[in-house]
């Protein structure tokens, strides 16, 4: 197995929070992944939810369970653990979407920006942008925003110095080394280069988010007019 054992601690009055503190980011979400489905596998009946992030996964308990609920996790997890990091997950079938996305400059609003700094064309950079299969490492920041693992480094940028009051829902932007779609109008700083007609997030679907953590996922570039014929 690949990178440290995590370590346990409890994380407020309902949670336990397994961490990772290898320094590849990318090695501890793919354990964190890995761990969340080898748990799945012996997921007891109190265990509520389990939330994974880039180098975490909290794990949900239900207080109503036993009276010493959180210790009685906490031992659980700690006993269990070793052969959870042993087993051999049987993963469910691999998750894989394509997002189109339109890089228009109406929609791209840093895109000139984002080829000027990286010394390449607008073209270069769709490219690149495009070329990568990517990993969904976590949702966060607001609900059905994807954190996507797999950017070309060569296209890494800096957030903005002052945020946006608003970016559009659909939004797709570059933040340090991570790519990720705003789901829905909010403030960001992250450097918009093209759009998404796709709905990341309803609250009236099953599961509302599009995307779920592990998903991957390709962009596939389109033009103005398939982006209003699939708004339509």
């Amino acid at each position: 197995m690949d990178g440290a054992e995590p370590t346990i601690s409890r994380l407020g009055d309902s949670e336990l929070l397994l961490r990772w503190s290898s320094g590849d980011v990318a090695v501890c979400n793919a354990q964190v992944h890995r761990i969340a489905a080898a748990l799945e596998q012996i997921r007891p009946s109190w265990l509520l939810d389990m939330v994974p992030a880039f180098s975490s996964l909290a794990l949900i308990v239900d207080p109503a369970f036993n009276p010493a609920w959180l210790e009685t996790a906490e031992r659980w997890l700690t006993q269990r653990l070793p052969a959870a990091l042993a087993v051999e997950v049987v993963k469910p079938d691999l998750r894989y979407i394509e997002i189109p996305i339109c890089y228009e400059p109406t929609f791209g609003l840093d895109l000139a920006a984002i080829a000027s700094a990286c010394g390449m064309s607008i073209n270069e950079v769709i490219a690149r942008h495009c070329a990568p299969t990517y990993r969904v490492a976590m949702l966060g920041f607001a609900p059905g925003f994807p954190y996507l693992m797999g950017l070309d480094p060569a296209l890494a940028m800096t957030r903005l110095p002052t945020p946006r009051t608003r970016v559009e829902a659909g939004s797709v932007g570059i933040g340090g080394d991570q790519t990720g779609i705003y789901p829905r109008p909010s403030a960001g700083g992250w450097r918009l280069l093209g759009r998404t007609p796709v709905t990341l997030f309803d609250p009236e679907r099953e599961p509302p988010s599009l995307l779920l953590a592990g998903d991957e996922l390709r962009f596939v570039a389109i033009d103005r007019a398939r982006f209003d014929a699939w708004s339509a």
